[in-house]
């Protein structure tokens, strides 16, 4: 299987802010993403996910390594990343449908199609009847499905995402969470998600890779072989893979924590 992502001997240092001191965020990270896989970090606070997740988005210059999207390296943000901030970043003067086609416009796609497209994905996220509301007409969970449908709606070639559900509340989380899935069988689009919660990457993700605390190197990559179509909170709750997938992330992430203390 052809990776779309591969991170080679990833390094990356920056200067502290408020003390000028060198901050060693990344250690020789080497990972690969696969088409169509969901994959998923985790590790302990300060540990560098963000730091990664900025880099692979061409966001953030980095001091060693190698960073391929499809192939080409990376050098700067570009069509080819699709990413899904924590916070709503969606465009308050928008409707949901122009919000979602803002990425079409740009790309110069003619409106009859731009408009068609809009609207499978606006089905495909459950935002029907919505369509020319504005962001502060919506709650916390349905301005995130408007962020995720418009980064899908783009076709990136992958899709970077930044702890997409923390702001929500827990019911609400579970429920994305169930959409998310749903959408990546739909769509089968490769994913990179960043989370600080275990059971969301268990969940999500086809594997896993454990950061160890800052620097943060890759500890372990978990996978994760269970079938799209039996992740459903009700279900996997009892289901002894998930369990023991879920399990053994969670002692890795907390040997970090216990071992060293979190940042």
């Amino acid at each position: 299987m052809q990776s779309k992502l591969v991170v080679q001997g990833l390094s990356h240092h920056y200067p502290d802010e408020y003390t000028g001191e060198d901050v060693h965020a990344l250690d020789n990270v080497s990972l690969d993403v696969e088409e169509g896989i969901f994959a998923a970090v985790v590790g302990p606070s300060g540990c560098g996910k963000t730091t990664l997740l900025n880099i692979l988005a061409g966001l953030l210059p980095y001091s060693a390594g190698h960073v391929k999207v499809d192939g080409a390296d990376v050098k700067g943000p570009g069509p080819d990343r699709g990413v899904v901030f924590q916070e709503h970043a969606i465009l308050p003067w928008r409707t949901v449908a122009r919000n979602i086609g803002h990425g079409l416009e740009i790309q110069g796609i003619p409106s009859g199609e731009r408009e068609k497209k809009v609207q499978e994905f606006i089905e495909l996220v459950n935002l029907t009847g919505f369509e020319d509301r504005y962001p502060h007409e919506l709650s916390g969970g349905m301005k995130q499905r408007v962020a995720l449908a418009r980064t899908l709606c783009a076709d990136p070639v992958i899709m970077l995402m930044d702890e997409p559900f923390a702001a929500v509340d827990a019911q609400t989380r579970i429920t994305l969470q169930e959409e998310l899935n749903r959408i990546a069988m739909a769509t089968k689009k490769t994913t990179l998600l960043i989370t600080h919660n275990v059971d969301e990457a268990a969940f999500l993700g086809d594997k896993c890779f454990v950061f160890t605390r800052r620097p943060g190197k890759l500890k372990a990559t978990i996978k994760i072989d269970i079938p799209r179509d039996r992740r459903v909170w009700k279900d996997l709750l009892h289901d002894p893979l998930f369990i023991e997938r879920r399990d053994e992330i969670l002692t890795l992430v907390r040997e970090e924590v216990s071992t060293h203390g979190d940042d």
